[in-house]
């Protein structure tokens, strides 16, 4: 499968807390970071979920914000993921910021350049990656 998407994390289905309308589905990715996908109970029903299963989580760039140092502001979002910054490739509008988690996995975000310069970014500058389990996006093979 290939999608435009800049971040697609593979891991395995840790939890599942169904509620009236929403699902909400955590998945253990390799190196033991956890994100965090609310999609609706039709959803989960149809792609067969279930703990210890396998999924793909999909973020597009644009939708991650970006937080930098250790702590910082606190988000309602559930995804928090901490990490160091390990690349920053600007261009005339927007950074592409890549964010290296402890386990492994790397989180892009699309920001501005603004932002980016405003924030301080550069290689090796801790920071968070704040997704809202929103928009996350959960796939299966086949």
């Amino acid at each position: 499968m290939k999608v435009s998407a800049r971040n697609v994390f593979e891991g395995r289905i840790q939890a599942l807390v169904p509620g009236p309308v929403n699902t909400e589905v955590t998945l253990e990715l390799p190196g033991g970071d956890a994100l965090v996908a609310v999609i609706t109970q039709a959803s989960a029903r149809d792609l067969g979920l279930a703990v210890g299963g396998q999924a793909m989580a999909i973020v597009k760039a644009p939708w991650v914000i970006v937080a930098a140092g250790d702590g910082g502001p606190r988000f309602s979002s559930r995804n928090q993921l901490r990490g160091v910054v390990s690349a920053v490739r600007s261009g005339p509008i927007n950074a592409d910021v890549a964010i290296q988690l402890p386990g492994g996995a790397t989180v892009h975000a699309v920001i501005t350049q603004e932002a980016a310069a405003e924030l301080g970014l550069a290689p090796g500058v801790p920071a968070r990656a704040v997704i809202k389990a929103s928009h996350v996006v959960l796939a299966v093979q086949g």
